[in-house]
């Protein structure tokens, strides 16, 4: 951890050295990174509360995880709220007033603790969020949840505080210093702290059924009720954040973007987006979309929507 300059020394803090920040990121492309989380990143115990229908025709409760919940979620003939009501089947995909720990921190803890032991595989595209991580990209999260953003957030800095073994994290810190003091011109001292926050201010963390997310995209805006609509939404705010942030550096280089969901419906959505919507808008840009939904694949399935560049999440 950095050690704070002596305050009563009225001298400037002196310019950041070549062995605290990795000035050779001035060599890398440009890439960023949209990741769903729930069992994308990780695995969550997180469960969707539905009744299901009997063979007998009497309805039961059943607890699901959002894998199986993404094979019958159309299936209304078989599956259904409690008493109707949605927002009691996601109840544990909401934050609520006075809890002391929100249950998305609660699963990721859960989730992580055989991953962090060595005892379980993290989610398919878990290697590739820690890579970005460690390399300093920027990247959203956009998840079907409906958390604050600031509770995605803080499942973030868990990831980086526990995953992240000391010697990634220095990396880490090297490469956030790298990009401040190569594209913000940035020479004055911070701590790991301020660093750490300044990147994480970057990001996006996009839960879009959240009453946070609804508000934003607006409240009549056209899918604000259908996810894979909101997801849209969510990657070309994301998208136009990183552009106006590589316009402000002033450096013109090859853009990658790299989207990854284990939902195929959400898959599908996002593929005809790039190709109708993105890629119009962006025509520089290479866009590869990440299948991860079959489990015979570990990483995903990599479709390249358009673009020539070379991108991998390796």
């Amino acid at each position: 951890m950095d050690t704070p300059p002596d305050q009563s020394n009225p001298d400037p803090a002196p310019a950041i050295s070549e062995d605290e920040a990795n000035l050779a990121v001035a060599d890398r492309p440009f890439k960023y990174y949209i990741f769903d989380w729930d069992n994308n990143i990780l695995h969550m115990p997180t469960r969707i509360h539905l009744e299901h229908r009997t063979e007998s025709g009497d309805w039961e409760h059943l607890a699901v995880s959002t894998s199986f919940y993404s094979v019958v979620r159309n299936d209304r003939d078989h599956y259904r709220p409690p008493d109707g009501d949605w927002e009691s089947a996601f109840r544990e995909f909401r934050d609520f007033a006075n809890e002391p720990e929100s249950q998305f921190l609660v699963d990721t803890k859960t989730a992580l603790a055989p991953v962090i032991a060595g005892e379980q595989e993290g989610g398919p595209s878990f290697r590739q969020f820690r890579q970005a991580l460690i390399e300093g990209r920027l990247f959203a999260i956009v998840t079907a949840r409906g958390h604050q953003s600031t509770t995605i957030r803080a499942g973030v800095e868990y990831f980086i505080a526990n995953v992240l073994d000391e010697d990634e994290r220095a990396e880490m810190m090297r490469n956030l210093r790298g990009y401040r003091a190569v594209y913000e011109r940035d020479e004055n001292w911070m701590t790991d702290e301020e660093v750490l926050k300044a990147y994480l201010d970057l990001n996006r963390y996009h839960a879009v059924t959240s009453p946070e997310f609804r508000a934003f995209m607006g409240a009549n805006a056209p899918g604000v009720d259908i996810q894979e609509e909101a997801k849209q939404f969510a990657i070309m705010d994301f998208i136009r954040h990183v552009f106006r942030i590589v316009r402000r550096s002033g450096v013109d280089k090859p853009i990658s973007v790299g989207f990854s969901d284990d939902d195929p419906r959400n898959v599908r959505a996002v593929e005809t987006f790039i190709e109708q919507e993105l890629h119009r808008e962006f025509p520089q840009v290479k866009f590869v979309v990440y299948d991860t939904s079959d489990p015979e694949v570990p990483d995903g399935r990599k479709i390249v929507v358009s673009g020539q560049l070379e991108f991998d999440f390796d």
